[in-house]
Parts: structure tokens; sequence; C-alpha cells
């Protein structure tokens, strides 16, 4: 790609893609037909700079549209933005969901990840890649069906194993999702997406869906979710009500006072993160609500979003008032179209019933939220690699110090916080933070979520008081006979064996047996899975979704995959040598990469090599 602009020209469909997302171009420098005025002054400048956030958003209607990026409709869109064609180029090729090559216009997008693996996603693509005629090995084409056949990593269905996403481009853009997969259904999928069978609601991955007892899924197939009158039939906005009786400092405290801790992992207390927010004199602050859930095994948040949309709403509309935000981003990743739609139609309703706008509830206070489509980046779950995604760049993650709450989004303070942190939220002030500090343990209040999958006969996402022990949660799942390991957060997480259910699923109960819950993960794996085989899926992982910025990172994960690969057929004396550099690498990237992705990958094939013996 050349660092100018070049002599392709879009495609009539191309252009009113962008445009219809930018509006028509004002003048010649923009792309619009020439006039003799153009030649006197330029136009755009700053203020097209200052529209650089757009790139994102403009991509994605081109690969909707068209169903790949071309070299006529990446220039048309720098020249509307005033970016430079490399920078976009990079950004477009940054993301798994773009193509800039041509593709056929329906790409079938089918999970290959540790769930999937375990379920028998390889012999399923081997069997739609036959029916299809496309040719494995290569980017998915070759056949005559018009279908690009890709092998995805984690798709967020993991309680539907195996699983495949259709992707149509067009106007408007068709998705269709296939789970439990067959040859059959996936391939009816992708050829006649609009035939497909609809998705079960999500009360189907809630399997204690209408228990009494629960706080955070308790109207997840009780309440309609599309329906806003029946949220705030079942309690929605008493939180954001009692949120206004008590003032943005009274929030933070009772936050603060509820030991409410972020639940995507890092575990940081939240009245922390938003009162240091709220603190900074630069303004303006920002909002952002992580819901780019890429961790294989992770779809909690997928499952709100689909099943109590309004929540989300109303919990991101308490934390903007505590922050003195006015603006939020909802980073919602690009592989879950329903939860697109719901979250889409949530925002839409809320505002036209004066629940966001300019004047919420009557209170004085302006907010509303701006949804931002991810396009298949894990990386972008990490914060700052987020912002830089949002703002139009590659989405790699920045050094810290500055923190967020000092730089973050655009510059200025910025919140942010994943799907299940907020909605924790609403119970912390309509229980008060007293009662929901008595849920859970001393060090982990409240209740949480844990998506489980695998060897499992009811797979799902569960709602647990913090305490409760892994053997209790399995349980509740009915896990199958032959247990022999189970994987706790994650890739990025760790392996315990069968015999140690007895930890207590907390972040200092995991952390004492020398693991991590991290975003919630508990996948089961029993004696019929190739534990070497999942290793290496794990570390081809983490190869594909390194951004590549720092070189622990970068060189490490590849050497991983490669040591693997050489053991994965041999076990005992033989994999000595790439045991120990295995060790080497993975202490290398722990210890000096830019972030958790290059610091955590090398730990669920230490705890399976340590704790499973996993090549003995």
């Amino acid at each position: 790609m050349d660092l100018r602009f070049g002599d392709s020209k879009p495609t009539d469909e191309e252009r009113a893609a962008v445009d219809a997302l930018l509006g028509p171009p004002e003048s010649s420098w923009e792309g619009a037909d020439r006039t003799d005025a153009d030649l006197r002054w330029a136009r755009g400048g700053r203020e097209a700079r200052g529209r650089r956030d757009l790139l994102l958003p403009g991509l994605h209607a081109v690969n909707d549209r068209v169903g790949w990026i071309s070299e006529g409709a990446l220039d048309y869109l720098c020249r509307r933005l005033t970016v430079p064609p490399s920078e976009a180029y990079g950004v477009a090729t940054f993301y798994a969901m773009f193509s800039v090559r041509p593709r056929p216009a329906t790409v079938l997008h089918v999970c290959t990840d540790l769930a999937c693996a375990a379920a028998g996603a390889g012999a399923l693509c081997a069997g739609i890649e036959s029916r299809l005629g496309t040719t494995p090995g290569t980017d998915g084409t070759g056949g005559i069906s018009g279908v690009s056949v890709e092998r995805s990593p984690c798709l967020g269905l993991c309680e539907r194993a195996p699983a495949a996403l259709a992707i149509r481009a067009g106007d408007p853009v068709r998705t269709a999702v296939s789970a439990p997969a067959t040859v059959e259904s996936a391939v009816l999928a992708a050829t006649a997406p609009d035939a497909a069978p609809d998705e079960p609601p999500a009360v189907m991955a809630v399997p204690q869906a209408g228990d009494p007892a629960l706080t955070l899924l308790r109207r997840i197939g009780v309440a309609d979710p599309e329906s806003l009158d029946d949220y705030r039939a079942h309690g929605g906005y008493a939180a954001l009500r009692r949120a206004f009786a008590l003032g943005p400092a009274g929030v933070i405290r009772e936050v603060t006072d509820s030991g409410l801790v972020g639940r995507g992992g890092a575990a940081f207390p939240t009245g922390r993160k938003w009162q240091a927010t709220a603190s900074q004199p630069d303004r303006p602050h920002h909002l952002v609500c992580n819901a780019d859930e890429s961790e294989p095994g992770t779809f909690k948040d997928r499952v709100i979003m689909e099943g109590d949309p309004y929540a989300l709403v109303e919990a991101m509309t308490i934390a903007a008032y505590a922050t003195g935000a006015h603006k939020g981003h909802l980073y919602l990743r690009g592989e879950y179209p329903r939860a697109l739609h719901r979250m889409r139609y949530a925002i839409d309703r809320a505002r036209a019933r004066g629940l966001l706008g300019d004047d919420i509830l009557g209170q004085g206070f302006a907010f509303d939220i701006e949804i931002r489509r991810g396009a298949g980046a894990y990386i972008c779950g990490e914060e700052t690699a987020l912002f830089s995604s949002i703002e139009g760049y590659r989405g790699e993650p920045r050094s810290k110090p500055p923190f967020p709450v000092e730089k973050g989004l655009f510059g200025k303070p910025t919140v942010e916080n994943n799907v299940e942190t907020l909605v924790n939220v609403l119970p912390v002030l309509t229980m008060g933070a007293p009662a929901y500090a008595a849920i859970g343990t001393e060090r982990s209040t409240g209740p949480k979520l844990f998506c489980v999958s695998g060897s499992v006969g009811r797979p799902g996402v569960y709602e647990v008081p913090f305490g409760a022990t892994l053997g209790e949660l399995l349980e509740l799942a009915d896990v199958r006979d032959g247990l022999r390991a189970v994987l706790l957060g994650g890739a990025a997480g760790g392996f315990v064996r069968a015999a140690e259910l007895g930890i207590p699923l907390t972040f200092e109960g995991t952390r004492q047996a020398g693991t991590t819950l991290g975003s919630g993960v508990v996948m089961a794996f029993d004696d019929t899975v190739p534990l070497p085989r999942l290793l290496l899926r794990i570390a081809q992982f983490f190869r594909d979704e390194s951004c590549g910025q720092c070189v622990p990172c970068r060189v490490g994960t590849v050497r991983q995959e490669e040591a693997l690969t050489r053991i994965v057929e041999r076990t005992g004396a033989g994999a000595a040598g790439d045991i120990a550099l295995l060790r080497e690498v993975g202490s290398a990237m722990r210890d000096a990469s830019i972030c958790g992705l290059g610091q955590t990958a090398w730990n669920a094939v230490e705890s399976a090599i340590d704790r499973l013996g996993a090549y003995e």
C-alpha cells in the first residue's frame, strides 16, 4: 500500500456505504467532483482529522456492504477523514473480520477454539469445506458456492458448541448463527441466512433461569428483553432513581463500601476507579463499557446484553452520573449480531423515553451512549488498546502511566468497566452497600457469573456467590464422568486437576491455589480430550492475537507455538528440551510484555505441564 493516495476509484456501492455514514462530500478535497471554488482553498484539515474515530465505523460500512475493502474504497474513506492511506491500511489489516483482498460476499466463521475443538470442530470444518467445495488451508475460498469459510477463534457461543456464524454482505447485512452446528445447519446458514432457524432465546444459556434467589440474572427469561415497560415493571430504573437521590459522591461511596471489584480479571476496586476519574479537573470525562469479551470460553456479557439489555443502559447511566461523563461508548465485539441488535434497540427506546439524552428523568443530567463495533481482535479487550481502536488506530496497548483515569479515551479522564461489573452496580444501589457486601466473602463480595462449558451436561452462565467451590459449581452444571482437568479463566488462565474441586471461587482462594478466576471461564475436560493438542490450540490463539507491538510477545508467542508443535506427538525425555525452552520463553513474556496478553500467554501451558503432567 502506497503512502500516498492512488488512482483507484471506489465503486458506486462503496461510495454509497461511506456516504451513508459520513454524509455526502462537500468538496473535491473529500472526493466530490471538482469545482472552480475547490481550487481556491482547501477544506477539511483539523475538522476532518477530528473525525478520525469514524475510521473503524467506515471500514465496517464498506465491509458490511461489499464483503471486503478495496483499495479504491479505502482511498475514498481516507480522503473523507484526511487519514493517510498507509495508516488506514494498517488499521484495516489489524482486524480479523476485515479483508483487503477480494472474497465472496458471504463469510462463514467456524469456531475452532477450545470448547468447540473439544466438541468436534475439526470434523465440522472438514465437512463444511467438503460440502461447499472450498479449499482448506487457504483463505477458505476456491469453491463454486460463493462462500468463504474461515476457521475462527471463539465466537462466544461455548454453551452451544460447536458454533458457526454466517455473515452475508449487503444492504442490509445479513447474519445467521448455527449452534450447535452440524454440516447441514452451517451450510444452510451460509447459503440461505434468511431461511436459517432463529437463535434460541438468551434464557436457554441460563440453566438457573427463574430462580428467585438470582440477583444479576433474575430478569432473564422473566422479562421481555425488548420491552422497556417490562424492564421497569421488574425493578428497572429503581437504581438510577436512588443514584439521583444520593448524588455522584454518594453513589461512589456506596460502590466503594460494597467492595465491588472489576469482573474482567484484574479485580481492581470499582469505587476507587470511579473516584479517581471523577476527581480529575480535566474535561470532558468519558465512560467506556468493554463488551469485547473475546477470552475463549467467555459468553456472560453476551447473555446479559441479549437477555437484559436495559440493565446495561441503566448501569452505564449511573456510572456516567457518578464520574461526570456525558458520553458513553459501548465497545461491542463484532461477532455478536443479536447483542448488537438488542443494545441498539434498547438505547433507542431509552432515548425516546427520556432515559438517555439531555435531561434524564428531569434531573438536568445529560448522557448518551454510542455503540462501537469491534472487528475481531482479542487484544482490544485490554482497556488502552480498546481506546486506540475507538480513536481509529490499530488496537495496540499503551504504556502506563499515565493511567486511563488521567488520560484515557481521546486523552481525557476515562472510566472503563466491563458489562458484568457495571450491572453489579444496580443491586449495590437497590440493596444498599451493606447487604451487597454480605454476599460472598469478606474480600470477594457479591455474586459472580461463571461461564461453564465443555464436559458438562448443562453448560451455560451460572450465578453463584463468591465462596462457592469449584466442585459445587460443576455439580450444578452436571459435570460428566471421567473429568480430567478444569481450565479456569480461559486461555489466559490455568488448569487445575480433577482432585482440586474444593478450590473456593474467590479472588483470594484461587490465588492461594496458584490459579486465577480471570473472566469467569470454567471449562471442564474429560479424558477423551487430547490435552497436548488443546495446549497447541491455546498457543496458536495467542500467536494469532498478539498485536506484535512488543518483541517479547511478538516473538515469544511464535516460539511457544513452535515448541508445542514439535512435542505434540512426543512425550517424556524427548520433550524435555522443548519444555525447558518453553519455560524460558514464558518467563520472558511474563516479565517483559507490555500488556496482559503476553504476560499471561504462558499461564495455561505452564499449569498443564506442572499440575497435569501434560507431556509425561
